[in-house]
């Protein structure tokens, strides 16, 4: 895979941070390359390989040439598995064993993400909520939570760890994931309009990724 080089990180010159957001995160300038190449690498790797074509050494069937070579008036063939024969193998087609995925290091993975967090936060798509428990598995607890923080399109939530409340509590809202701190990454980020994070989970998402420098 093609890399691209990988400066210092600067904060954004100009911009002001809603509060709680680390610069070092949230205000990184954007490079609208470097997070393209990191979308489409992790969705390569998230590729599922399933279609699947018969060769002509696959298929069942031409143990015998169908006819003789010559005197019969007939082009010539010498089994019917060949590609030209309906019912025969395929010539370059899709095959399971074909490997979609692809290399990224690490340092761009990061950088692409403190982007695109980056970008949301200039946008007013990063929502800081004060807490994000709730007492019960309920999708209406869920509802309410939402509505506190004024959410009515597709968002992601960050949990700072695995909260079991939260996650069936939100499977149920069309639109939404749930993901941990520790592994959010950068299309998942793309995906969803809004991010909802508390501050346990920014601590988080600094441990895990700023720390790594």
């Amino acid at each position: 895979m093609e890399k691209t080089a990988i400066k210092k990180e600067k904060p954004a010159e100009g911009r002001k941070l809603p509060e709680g957001l680390p610069a070092e995160i949230f205000g990184i300038e954007m490079n609208t390359n470097l997070v393209h190449q990191i979308a489409t690498s992790q969705m390569a790797n998230r590729r599922k390989n399933v279609a699947h074509t018969k060769d002509r050494s696959e298929v069942s069937g031409g143990g015998i040439k169908p006819w003789r070579q010559k005197g019969t008036g007939r082009a010539r063939h010498g089994s019917i598995r060949s590609p030209l024969w309906i019912g025969g193998g395929a010539t370059f087609g899709p095959r399971a064993e074909t490997v979609f995925k692809k290399t990224i290091p690490q340092k761009m993975k990061r950088k692409a993400l403190f982007m695109v967090l980056s970008e949301k936060a200039k946008q007013g798509l990063v929502i800081v909520a004060s807490s994000l428990k709730i007492s019960q598995p309920k999708t209406k607890e869920a509802v309410e939570l939402l509505k506190k923080n004024s959410i009515s399109e597709s968002f992601l939530m960050v949990l700072p760890n695995m909260d079991k409340n939260i996650i069936l509590a939100m499977r149920n809202i069309p639109k939404s994931a749930v993901i941990q701190a520790k592994d959010l990454n950068c299309l998942d980020a793309l995906s969803y309009k809004y991010l909802i994070i508390d501050k346990e989970g920014i601590s988080q998402i600094a441990k895990t990724f700023a720390a790594k420098k």
